[in-house]
């Protein structure tokens, strides 16, 4: 494959294109690598399907809780679909080659649908704060138009600041080299090849990291120390282990995901290496969102039930 490279004379922003390194300096992995990742898509888009279809056939899921699961699911294979079919087509073709509009749009939305996941899961987590710290007015404040209000929000919350902020980035001018040593186009690799000082622009990206990785963060935890908190009071222990399962599987995901993107996004640029920054992105972008379906399937008791439900209905049937 040839190495279509600016050399330090040229000027990137006029070449309308980039270089997508991937995991070119494991040419011996490619085919094993192609293989696991096809995998691990193919089992965020069953997984994720799955449970989209269990909550839309059994009624008994037919509540807030799975309303903003099914969301969920949903989000996570836009996410994924974002980022691992071009690096599934750079591994198999070896062109790494891509524009600077493609890489800007993925960029977009990779940040727009990341946007997304932060404040759903947030909403998700007040969620199940109102239904065991208030379940008195749970069915009032957590009515169907406040919870298509709030799933319209988390969607398109983020759509106005992460679209500047692409723009911001793609305005930079950039030196030396087109080639991004990374997977897909992130925010991190792209100012690495920025020419001259690119402080105030990460600053920015700092300012909308605040405001879409860290306060839905905040909220999240501050809404699970209530939940603990409560639970902690209830009288019987058989009380506490069923309220502390309906919040379980979703706090599990709240660690996996804010906590390998906050070390992506909130360490300076001096401290990012590639290999460290893939390594954070495969999990963030691939192997949670995997771990997600199996964690809200495996770990659900009404999912599990739901499931029991359908297959005897089957069996019935037949």
């Amino acid at each position: 494959m040839q190495q279509e490279e600016i050399n330090a004379q040229g000027n990137v922003s006029t070449a309308g294109h980039f270089v997508l390194l991937g995991f070119s300096d494991l040419p011996n992995l490619r085919g094993f690598l192609s293989g696991l990742f096809a995998v691990m898509y193919l089992a965020v888009l069953i997984g994720n399907s799955f449970i989209i279809l269990i909550i839309r056939l059994d009624p008994a899921l037919h509540r807030p809780m799975y309303f903003f699961l099914a969301i969920f699911s949903s989000l996570e294979i836009c996410y994924v679909s974002v980022t691992l079919p071009r690096m599934l087509f750079n591994l198999w073709t070896q062109r790494r080659t891509i524009s600077r509009v493609a890489c800007a749009t993925q960029l977009c939305f990779f940040l727009v649908l990341g946007a997304t996941e932060c404040f759903l899961l947030a909403v998700m987590s007040y969620d199940r704060y109102v239904a065991i710290c208030n379940p008195l007015h749970y069915a009032l404040l957590m009515n169907p138009k406040r919870c298509a209000q709030l799933a319209a929000g988390s969607w398109l919350g983020g759509i106005p600041v992460q679209i500047g902020q692409t723009w911001l980035i793609f305005s930079l001018p950039f030196c030396n080299s087109n080639q991004i040593e990374h997977f897909f186009c992130d925010i991190p690799p792209i100012l690495k090849l920025a020419c001259g000082d690119t402080s105030a622009h990460e600053a920015s990206v700092y300012v909308v990291a605040m405001l879409v990785v860290a306060v839905p963060c905040i909220l999240t935890l501050a809404s699970y120390s209530k939940i603990i908190s409560t639970i902690l009071r209830l009288p019987t222990a058989k009380g506490r282990a069923k309220a502390f399962s309906t919040c379980s599987s979703h706090l599990l995901v709240v660690v996996l995901f804010f906590g390998s993107a906050a070390m992506t996004y909130f360490r300076p640029k001096s401290s990012h290496s590639a290999g460290t920054d893939k390594l954070l992105s495969l999990f963030y972008t691939i192997v949670t969102p995997m771990l997600n379906s199996m964690i809200y399937s495996l770990r659900n008791k009404d999912v599990i039930a739901a499931l029991r439900r359908l297959f005897l209905a089957k069996n019935a049937v037949t």
